[in-house]
């Protein structure tokens, strides 16, 4: 009975290893970007926990009454799937509860192609979700970036006076995922040249079992 010598056992075992890890790391990428669509179907079932929709009106925020004897720290964190660079113009800002604020944050398009993208909210602490209030916001809609395109989008906000006084840092972070990867943008272009070409040569058209 034949065994393999050692030194190619080994390379046989880093072999299936190494394709093993390439499957996974293939997966968790195709994850990253099936995330925005099932996070829509989830909310569109559901109807709840839809983090891109206005939480009030300008009228609304207006109407609150600010609370000048506290502030709270509001810290921004920007994060980025995909070939986009992602940043806010600051860091951190304080304000008052009930006071409508303006931050900007800057997209830039790093690429020679048409990106789009959404952008997901989150809040940290969780207690603070309900009583942060975006009057209007970038994540509202998808983004559309041409190749090598910046903007700079902003975020009005109110802090809810009704915030727990124990907190007084929230942390309010985006990432943005792109939607449309080269694979899928190059299989749409593909499908108009090739029902152009069956139009093109009705007899292989023709031909085709019905």
């Amino acid at each position: 009975m034949s065994t393999q010598p050692p030194a190619e056992a080994d390379r046989s075992f880093n072999r299936s290893m190494l394709i093993k890890l390439f499957v996974v790391a293939l997966m968790m990428f195709g994850f990253g970007f099936a995330l925005i669509p099932i996070y829509r179907a989830i909310c569109e079932i559901t109807g709840v926990n839809n983090l891109v929709q206005r939480d009030t009106s300008a009228r609304e925020a207006k109407n609150t009454q600010v609370d000048m004897s506290r502030t709270v720290s509001i810290e921004f964190d920007a994060n980025a799937r995909g070939p986009l660079g992602f940043m806010p113009e600051q860091r951190s800002m304080d304000v008052h509860p009930g006071e409508v604020t303006t931050v900007m944050y800057d997209v830039s398009n790093q690429q020679a192609r048409t990106i789009r993208a959404q952008a997901i909210p989150s809040y940290a602490p969780k207690q603070a979700t309900e009583f942060f209030k975006k009057i209007e916001c970038f994540c509202f809609t998808q983004q559309t970036l041409t190749a090598n395109e910046s903007k700079r989008m902003p975020v009005v906000f109110v802090v809810d006076p009704k915030l727990p006084k124990d907190v007084k840092t929230i942390t309010l972070s985006y990432t943005f995922f792109e939607l449309n990867t080269p694979a899928a943008a190059n299989a749409d272009e593909a499908l108009p040249k090739a029902n152009a070409g069956n139009a093109a040569n009705p007899a292989a058209t023709a031909a085709k079992p019905t």
